[in-house]
């Protein structure tokens, strides 16, 4: 039995060394990217058996995702298909006022094209925990379908679903997710979504903790989680309320911070944590992850506890 199975895209990250811009660069960093799969590289480093479900391209660059995922131990379950693509996006870092850019290259993707025929689905069945995230139903109706698919067949295992909202403008529209996204929470137990995406995307008002008792007096869930981004988290359980707040760290690379707070949240839930524990847990893989270039948290058990234990000590707020 795996303990957490996730389900969705993964790309290769193409970005400027530094700073540099795309128009003239002549070369680039290369890093595997993906919600799915940096939730689950984060929770295998961190104690989990972890394997990640998708489709690639039978290809050199569909063989680099699943040799870097394995070389954090997680168990890359894919569909090869000679004839599709591999979806990539550019990132340009920029400080204030240019900022940073993202330009996606996704489109009919090898993974839109995943039916749930072609997966094992006795993993998601026999799994403890099941991650997916918004990201990947707003790919295709055929993504779509299958990602409803594998919700259902969770919910029906008894397996523990996990889903995080995760909106992406450049996908759809608020309106088009809140339809879609609304339609699958029956089939979700643990509910992830960032405060501003619950005004934008779930049209829900007032501070996080009325977010999250609206949101779970709507759908029943085991747990809600509402980030904050520099405000912290917030989760509700059994009808009680946990807030965390952040733990200080130096921005080398935000990217995938979120999924590097849930997957620590899932190592340390699964662990048997409490929510308060599983809460710190995510927040210091969070923080970890800020410090390294790339998508994925590489980080290590200990330097979790470290963190954690440090910010007990100087009174952060939990």
């Amino acid at each position: 039995m795996t303990d957490l199975v996730t389900f969705g895209e993964s790309m290769l990250r193409l970005s400027p060394p530094g700073h540099d811009r795309l128009e003239r660069v002549d070369q680039f960093d290369v890093h595997v990217a993906g919600a799915e799969s940096n939730v689950a590289v984060a929770a295998q480093r961190l104690g989990l058996d972890a394997t990640w479900l998708s489709k690639l391209p039978d290809s050199p660059l569909g063989r680099r995702v699943t040799t870097e995922l394995g070389s954090h131990g997680v168990d890359a379950d894919v569909v090869w298909d000679e004839d599709a693509r591999m979806g990539t996006y550019y990132v340009e870092f920029g400080g204030t006022p240019r900022g940073t850019d993202v330009i996606y290259d996704r489109a009919d993707s090898a993974v839109t094209t995943t039916a749930t025929a072609e997966l094992d689905t006795g993993l998601v069945a026999d799994a403890d925990l099941f991650h997916t995230t918004g990201i990947t139903p707003a790919l295709s109706e055929r993504i779509l379908a299958t990602t409803a698919d594998l919700l259902g067949l969770a919910s029906e295992s008894g397996t523990t679903t996990v889903f995080d909202v995760n909106y992406r403008s450049k996908l759809w529209t608020p309106a088009e997710a809140r339809e879609t996204l609304e339609g699958l929470f029956p089939d979700v137990d643990i509910l992830v979504v960032a405060e501003r995406d619950a005004r934008t995307v779930l049209g829900r008002e007032g501070d996080a903790e009325t977010i999250a008792r609206g949101l779970d007096e709507a759908f029943d869930f085991e747990v809600v989680l509402v980030t904050r981004g520099s405000d912290g988290s917030l989760a509700l359980a059994g009808g009680e309320v946990f807030e965390q707040g952040v733990f200080e760290a130096d921005d080398y690379d935000t990217v995938g911070t979120g999924d590097a707070f849930v997957g620590g949240f899932l190592a340390r839930y699964h662990d048997g944590g409490t929510v308060p524990e599983a809460l710190a847990y995510g927040a210091a893989t969070a923080s970890l992850k800020r410090t390294v270039p790339g998508d994925i948290a590489l980080v290590t058990p200990e330097e979790v506890e470290s963190v954690v234990a440090e910010g007990e000590q100087s009174g952060i707020s939990r």
